[in-house]
């Protein structure tokens, strides 16, 4: 009798224990329940002052960065343009430096041309004048061809005709040597090569002794002041075979 009552006392305790625990209106003893461990959660997230303080520095990063970019975007474009002036001035020195140049290449230009032109003018500021007096060197070469070769091979016989052409002899010396002086000089080409710079062919022979193309007669002197022709001697000149 005292077992049965001793198992009647046991054995609902051990179904209680043996029972689930997931009813929240079961209540287990502790004494035979198993120990429970509450579990515990840990947040990451920063605390509401920390949030707020890290987005302002940030706001703060991203103004600062913004100005900065503004900053050097701005330097960026002064420096674009003082090069694009550079260039720009570069471009202008180097044309004000083509334009010098040439100033002073014309102004050397003018220079040796202005002393051409003066040069030129001292050569033959005489030149109207050295062609007024041909007429009278042509006066006396013909009045010193009138005399007969004859009565000058006879001085004793033509005395005053010889004294009369040794003194217009004498004049046309002293002028021809005045005028030379002055650059003018008188031109016999009898016996050249025939150039028509200086002469005037009047007529052309065949002479087959002579060489073609040479003067063999001179019908009128020519005369060249510094070098220019200002009378072309008139000339006959022999002919070439094919003529």
């Amino acid at each position: 009798m005292l077992s049965r009552s001793i198992l009647r006392q046991v054995a609902p305790r051990r179904l209680l224990a043996a029972r689930p625990t997931a009813a929240a209106h079961v209540m287990v003893p502790m004494r035979y329940a198993p120990a429970m461990q509450v579990p515990r959660f840990y947040s990451f997230a920063a605390p509401a002052e920390g949030e707020a303080a890290e987005k302002k520095t940030t706001g703060e990063e991203v103004k600062e960065a913004e100005a900065q970019l503004e900053k050097e975007t701005k330097i960026t474009e002064e420096l674009e343009k003082v090069l694009k002036e550079l260039e720009q001035k570069k471009q202008e020195a180097k044309d004000y430096k083509d334009k010098f140049t040439r100033a002073v290449a014309d102004f050397r230009n003018l220079q040796d041309r202005t002393e051409r032109d003066k040069k030129s003018a001292k050569d033959f500021a005489i030149q109207k004048f050295a062609k007024d007096l041909i007429e009278s060197v042509d006066n006396l070469e013909r009045a010193l061809q009138a005399v007969p070769q004859e009565a000058l091979a006879a001085p004793e016989q033509n005395k005053e005709l010889v004294d009369f052409y040794n003194g217009l002899k004498m004049t046309e010396d002293i002028l021809l040597n005045t005028l030379k002086k002055h650059g003018m000089e008188k031109v016999n080409p009898l016996g050249e090569v025939f150039d028509p710079n200086v002469h005037e062919a009047t007529f052309q022979v065949p002479m087959p002794d002579k060489e073609p193309n040479t003067v063999f007669h001179v019908q009128q002197t020519g005369f060249l002041l510094n070098g220019r022709t200002i009378r072309a001697a008139k000339v006959g000149v022999v002919a070439s075979p094919q003529n």
